[in-house]
């Protein structure tokens, strides 16, 4: 090759390389700055009323499963079981906020450890990291596990420690466990749809064992008595009914998307899905796409408006795939639903903490129960049409005669996808 070839070849590749920066740092700009827009509108609205179900039980085997959809009623309960604790309390949340809800479980986290409770507590850094560092000092009696903000360490080079702990399990006295999408804070007491469940029975052992693990694959290795391993006392009963599934990316495990996928591809009747942050693979959208396609009663219930506003654009760009395919389409009003849930077929269901998107699907630490069982399948469909009723139906006319500006927007931000 001669150098004029070379140098030619050379100012190709840099003139490539500046144009794929120059869009990718266009695509940054533009999500970065439509936050920032999203939130200065945000500021100052009062949250509006929704319609909410009363939390409802049921009994699975041994056990019992209550669904909460309202986060005060979901609080008083989480609260009650943290002051009735006479052995042991294990908390995991993603956000802790310093306000008047966040203050009334550290006092009754820190109250159970003064009588004796063991109470083990773990929090995502980077999702507090705007809470006041004085909020986050906690008793000497209470064992706390902060997961860092930048998890790899030196290790910059191993994908598998990036991963944020997106979890949401309160487990008490082995005998009643919480999981589902509420993070811990006011707002979410009455502004936010979201869903949660407490289990009783054998379940609450799995629970245990997700919040051990975890514990023992992060703590700091140092002889301080709060950084020694969390030892099991829990029978390996199963509940044939009741599974639970857990993303771990440390360990390259990531079962919730299977099982997704698996429940979709067995429809026979229907799939209705609701989903806070929707951005799923081709994959996950040729699956929902092939059950409308032979007949499947096919919903995916979202945020008419939520509060990361470049994932709503980034989830529109499946609309077209979906809403041709015959699947539809629900946008929640007035709140944000945060819920992760699904049902199949009257008799399937999972409840928990992983969003359909790729940090939850392929990236997170996450969990999610998967309940195998008509009666609870039936209480979440009836949840999910108390929240049909405050959504407002996207339909393909609708979709089709769009702004201009609105398909540019899709179209420019369209590559993102795969990083969220």
């Amino acid at each position: 090759m001669s150098a004029r070839t070379r140098t030619g070849t050379e100012r190709l590749l840099r003139a490539l390389r500046r144009t794929l920066l120059a869009i990718f740092g266009a695509q940054l700009v533009l999500a970065i700055g439509m936050s920032l827009v999203d939130s200065y509108r945000r500021r100052g609205k009062k949250a509006k009323a929704f319609p909410i179900t009363p939390p409802r039980t049921v009994e699975i085997g041994e056990g019992t499963i209550t669904t909460y959809t309202y986060g005060r009623d979901l609080y008083e309960d989480m609260l009650a079981a943290i002051e009735g604790a006479q052995r042991q309390v294990l908390l995991e949340t993603y956000i802790w906020k310093g306000d008047e809800i966040g203050e009334r479980f550290k006092r009754a986290l820190a109250a159970a450890a003064d009588r004796g409770v063991e109470v083990y507590c773990v929090y995502d850094g980077f999702a507090n990291i705007v809470v006041s560092p004085r909020f986050k000092r906690f008793p000497a009696t209470m064992k706390v596990l902060r997961y860092p903000a930048y998890p790899a360490g030196w290790r910059f080079f191993d994908l598998r420690r990036y991963g944020r702990n997106h979890r949401k399990i309160l487990v008490v006295d082995d005998e009643v466990g919480f999981v589902g999408g509420y993070n811990i804070g006011t707002p979410y007491a009455t502004e936010w749809r979201d869903t949660h469940v407490r289990i009783t029975g054998p379940g609450v052992w799995d629970l245990k064992r997700a919040f051990a693990d975890f514990w023992n694959l992060h703590r700091r290795r140092r002889l301080r008595e709060s950084e020694r391993p969390l030892l099991m006392e829990t029978p390996s009963t199963w509940e044939p009914r009741i599974r639970l599934h857990r993303n771990v990316p440390r360990l390259w495990m990531f079962p919730i998307r299977s099982m997704y996928l698996e429940a979709i591809l067995r429809a026979s009747r229907n799939v209705w899905i609701t989903q806070a942050y929707f951005i799923p693979d081709q994959d996950f959208v040729d699956a929902l796409k092939e059950a409308a396609r032979r007949g499947v009663d096919v919903r995916i219930l979202v945020p008419l408006k939520s509060n990361h506003i470049v994932a709503d654009w980034l989830s529109r760009g499946y609309y077209s795939q979906l809403l041709d395919a015959g699947v539809r389409i629900l946008r929640y009003r007035d709140a944000m639903v945060h819920a992760k849930t699904s049902t199949v077929d009257g008799a399937w269901a999972t409840v928990g903490t992983a969003n359909i998107d790729r940090l939850s699907l392929t990236g997170n630490y996450e969990v999610n129960v998967e309940v195998i069982d008509e009666a609870l399948a039936k209480a979440l469909e009836e949840i999910y049409r108390v929240d049909e009723s405050n959504c407002l139906e996207l339909t393909s006319a609708e979709w089709e005669a769009r702004d201009l500006h609105r398909k540019f927007t899709e179209f420019v931000l369209a590559p993102l996808r795969p990083l969220l």
